[in-house]
């Protein structure tokens, strides 16, 4: 694996995550005792026994990219531009021009990272890319990063984000030949633990009531006007034009953060007289239901499981996933991402195999197998299945987006019937198959002409803050007016979770408000 420390274990970029065979692994170094549980610095691990089955796995993986959207871009209004042979930010040269002025929107998710690089001067996207988060060895949600970060090795968790990201960058510029010093703009998004992460912050706040960013803090007390952050490119250590401005957007609210904001803004929600729904889906989903007259949001915690974790043969949307399921009798058929052999199943290949047993009557709606049956194989050549913990994990992580769902919708007090679009958000859910994952009440049960499949609405709004300082503003404005709900303080919150971990699809007839 590529690092830029020659090997040494200073850099921490080749954490690999050991699923089989450590105990065949020489033991860990001290570079390594920031890593807890199946991790090690491929640098460090040397296998003692070479007839041993060691099975590992990079944290550097390129999920499927995610590039199509709704195309509602902005018009190019740069805070950095060129001025005949200089560039300005507002009135100030900061550089000789050198033939470009670019900019990188970046949006950080729990699970995998994506970004844009943008031409300024044009609007023009001249690249994409994305890559797994390197923080997964701090755990696979936020609650558990916010931990991790918490004890003796504060710090790592921002340092592998940037170090990862830098390699990216490094990458990208060699593939489509533009300098990184040329780079004088950043627009980051993510929830508010990621981007809190990311620039440093202190994030203890956001895992304990009230649930709040240091900067929504220091905003309710008068200490600052905007959660927004800002910083120097030379200050994060990422290697774009050393004083490059990084902007880290707007937060919502609690664990609603940045990302929700830039895909409000994307979708014009704050421009629109009908009332609409978003659901952006991850390992937080996050749920936004309204118009211009009025936003009310929430985050849940629907934790791993739909991207590979807690389910045995769970994995991310790699080459190999299967992300299509369907059932012919009782025989599975499937298809994988890139069409080769199985090596897991994805998330949109998980909703489809619960929907596929439901429909066949091969589970029930408890997610128990007939006649005590342990587990279902979806690809039995490859021995691979889904077992009754697996049903039960996935049960548990689609119960909290039911929660949150169905909470918004009733205290917004819309009836599905009245509102004109759901728009599922995010890598994940733009290959979802929609009828299926309302028939296990993945989402609220929307006829399918209502669904829009709008792409990485999180990385469409980072790129228009990026080419637009009115952008910026306006995100800022859109994120102060949303009404955030807090879900575990519903009355029936737990009554509801238990619902919600039923496959079966959510009620269309919604209670009023408690």
């Amino acid at each position: 694996m590529p690092t830029s420390c020659g090997r040494n274990g200073e850099c921490h970029e080749c954490v690999v995550e050991v699923r089989r065979g450590m105990s065949s692994l020489t033991p860990a170094t001290g570079a390594e005792s920031f890593l807890r549980g199946g991790y090690r610095l491929a640098c460090q691990a040397t296998v003692l026994d070479p007839e041993a089955d060691v099975e590992f796995a990079l944290l550097r993986r390129q999920p499927k990219i995610l590039t199509s959207s709704l195309g509602r871009h902005a018009d190019p209004e740069p805070e950095t531009v060129r001025r005949g042979d200089r560039v300005y930010r507002g009135d100030r040269p900061i550089d000789d021009y050198r033939g470009r002025i670019c900019g990188l929107a970046v949006d950080v998710g729990t699970t995998t990272v994506v970004f844009n690089l943008v031409d300024l001067e044009t609007g023009r996207v001249l690249y994409t890319g994305s890559f797994e988060n390197p923080q997964r060895f701090g755990g696979s949600d936020v609650m558990h990063r916010i931990s991790y970060d918490g004890g003796d090795d504060r710090g790592e968790l921002r340092k592998a984000i940037i170090s990862s990201l830098n390699f990216e960058i490094r990458d990208m510029a060699r593939r489509v030949k533009v300098r990184r010093r040329l780079i004088y703009e950043a627009v980051v998004v993510g929830n508010s633990t990621m981007r809190d992460l990311f620039f440093g912050m202190d994030v203890q706040t956001i895992g304990e009531k009230p649930y709040k960013s240091v900067t929504e803090l220091d905003v309710d007390c008068g200490r600052r006007r905007s959660t927004v952050l800002c910083a120097a490119a030379r200050d994060l250590g990422l290697q774009l034009f050393p004083g490059a401005r990084v902007y880290g957007g707007p937060l919502v609210g609690c664990h609603v953060g940045a990302d929700v904001a830039a895909g409000m803004l994307a979708l014009g929600m704050d421009r629109e007289e009908d009332v609409v729904m978003l659901v952006d889906v991850g390992t937080n989903t996050e749920v936004v239901v309204g118009n211009r007259h009025r936003l009310m949001a929430a985050s849940c915690p629907a934790g791993p499981a739909f991207e590979g974790g807690h389910v045995t043969y769970g994995m991310p949307g790699y080459d190999g996933a299967v992300e299509a399921v369907w059932i012919d009798g009782d025989r599975p058929h499937y298809r994988t991402i890139g069409g080769g052999e199985p090596r897991g199943i994805c998330g949109s290949g998980l909703i489809d195999l619960l929907a596929e047993l439901r429909r066949t009557g091969l589970m029930t709606e408890l997610g128990v197998y007939p006649g005590g049956a342990t587990h279902f194989s979806f690809a039995p050549e490859m021995g691979m299945s889904l077992s009754r913990a697996d049903v039960s994990a996935l049960a548990q992580a689609k119960a909290a987006n039911y929660c949150g769902q169905l909470i918004v919708l009733r205290r917004y007090g819309m009836p599905l019937q009245r509102i004109r679009t759901l728009y599922l958000a995010g890598g994940f859910a733009n290959y979802v198959n929609a009828r299926n994952a309302a028939a296990i009440g993945f989402i609220a049960d929307f006829p399918p002409e209502k669904i829009v499949k709008a792409g990485n609405t999180a990385l469409e709004g980072a790129t228009m803050m990026l080419v637009s300082g009115g952008m910026r503003r306006r995100a800022e404005e859109l994120a102060s007016r949303v009404e955030h709900v807090e879900l575990e303080v519903t009355e029936d919150f737990f009554d509801l979770f238990v619902e919600g971990c039923m496959f079966k699809p959510m009620p269309a007839a919604l209670d009023a408000a408690r």
